[in-house]
């Protein structure tokens, strides 16, 4: 079961309203969407590149899983992101693989999404997140 696309690249950043500013600059795109997800204490905000997105992450708590990334690596590349047909499958046969996971089921996402990690250090000190549209479920 092969990812279908990179779904989005995850930046962590300090400020979303600085870094938006930011990247429409550096880009020449406008920010399509901003988005909070409360359960996972972040707001995001996205841009769209082809079939690929750039999603943003801003903390809403100091002791969010966002805002302990920027204090131990700082700002930057959080995650990848690659779009799966069933993600439940692929959660079982990359968990049969060995592969350690950090959502062994979905959860919500943003951007209409169901989401699921794995360890970064069962994929090279990469964080990887595989994701479903949510009608999929």
């Amino acid at each position: 079961m092969k990812p279908t696309n990179i779904e989005h690249i995850g930046i962590a950043v300090r400020s979303l309203e600085e870094s938006i500013r930011l990247y429409e600059a550096i880009l020449g795109l406008k920010c399509q969407k901003i988005e909070e997800v409360s359960d996972q204490k972040v707001r995001t905000a996205f841009f769209k590149i082809g079939t690929t997105k750039i999603e943003l992450l801003e903390s809403t708590d100091p002791e969010g899983p966002i805002s302990r990334f920027i204090e131990k690596r700082g700002e930057g590349l959080h995650h990848i992101a690659f779009k799966v047909n069933s993600l439940k499958d692929k959660l079982s046969a990359t968990k049969n693989a060995g592969i350690r996971l950090i959502d062994e089921e979905p959860r919500p996402g943003a951007d209409g999404l169901n989401i699921a990690f794995l360890h970064p250090a069962s994929a090279s000190g990469v964080l990887i997140e595989f994701c479903e549209n949510r009608e999929n479920r």
